[in-house]
């Protein structure tokens, strides 16, 4: 009787810490427009990150992260000039993957600079692939959405 409890204290400890990690939202993203001249612009895109945790730069890593990605939408209205480029990432040796990797803590910032082909006040979509980790556990990698308005 004394072993049921405990194998069901257990079970329910693992399934509540489970579910506070799927539930869980460590990085907070957002994202705004900003004109540089008449026909160019930039999208600055921000990682606020929760305390203990980070996140990864877009370096590749066979180490085993999933660094972090944009995906911009093919668009008539706009092209992209250069690739995106990030705030300066820390080397840090991560203990879950044995390897040096570069990741972000407290903040990141992406820039992605852009040629208007139109007239501004037009949506850029885009999608940020990301993962993040802490020193207990990492969370699946995850895909959300944003978009910025032209101005």
């Amino acid at each position: 009787m004394y072993m049921k409890k405990i194998f069901f204290a257990l079970i329910f400890c693992t399934a509540v810490l489970s579910s506070q990690a799927q539930s869980q939202n460590p990085v907070q993203w957002m994202a705004f427009y900003k004109p540089l001249t008449p026909t160019e612009g930039e999208i600055v895109i921000t990682a606020m990150i929760d305390k203990n945790w980070h996140t990864y730069s877009q370096r590749p890593t066979d180490a085993g992260p999933i660094p972090t990605s944009f995906t911009f939408a093919a668009s008539k209205q706009y092209q992209l000039v250069g690739k995106t480029e990030e705030s300066d990432a820390h080397e840090e040796f991560v203990k879950a993957f044995e390897a040096k990797i570069f990741l972000f803590t407290n903040k990141a910032e992406f820039h992605q600079k852009i040629k208007l082909l139109t007239k501004p006040g037009f949506s850029i979509p885009f999608k940020v692939e990301f993962m993040s980790c802490n020193d207990m556990m990492c969370l699946p990698p995850k895909t959300i959405d944003l978009s910025v308005i032209t101005k």
